[in-house]
């Protein structure tokens, strides 16, 4: 069985994931709490992935949070520069500075099946690797005007099929795509 990678993010309604200093501070505005959120949530997404491969850049920000979220998953981070894991997550974070089709060709001899693939960089070379099976992208209604986007740099034309759309009531739209392979050069 191939492995299977997925991307569960939010955006501006601009195409930004961050500000521009990696600011995520504007996803938890008080008008954004709801009781219900429609569509794919977060809990039930981490519960059907085997690990999430993420960046150097993503994990000093996810470092940087009150709790670690992703307790009883494995986490890969993708650097070339050494990076100081916490002595409490020793065994739980594994920094490698693997191409990411090797990357997930290891990942998946390793028994993986679903990789959560998160941060910019990374998804952005995941999708020109052609290793993205699915985007999950939750629009959060502000524009941002700048910040790092989402789709800055995927080097080539990718076809999405549209597999749903839910609408919350706070706003947040969210869109499921399959992702096929590179069809293009630019």
């Amino acid at each position: 069985m191939a492995i299977k990678c997925s991307v569960f993010i939010a955006a501006s309604v601009d195409g930004f994931i961050a500000r521009p200093d990696g600011d995520i501070e504007w996803l938890h505005r008080p008008q954004y709490e709801t009781p219900v959120l429609n569509g794919v949530t977060y809990e039930s997404f981490i519960a059907s992935v085997d690990a999430l491969v993420m960046g150097r850049k993503t994990l000093e920000k996810v470092l940087s949070f009150p709790e670690w979220p992703y307790e009883g998953k494995p986490v890969i981070a993708l650097s070339h520069q050494p990076l100081e894991i916490p002595a409490h997550l020793q065994g739980k974070v594994e920094v490698l500075a693997a191409d990411v089709s090797a990357l997930v060709t290891q990942l998946a001899g390793r028994g993986m099946q679903h990789l959560y693939i998160d941060g910019g960089q990374t998804i952005q070379a995941f999708i020109q690797a052609g290793l993205i099976d699915e985007l999950i992208i939750t629009r959060i209604p502000v524009l941002l005007g700048e910040g790092i986007s989402l789709f800055s740099q995927v080097g080539s034309e990718h076809e999405l099929r549209h597999l749903g759309t839910d609408v919350s009531a706070n706003g947040f739209v969210q869109s499921r795509y399959a992702v096929a392979k590179a069809v293009t050069a630019r």
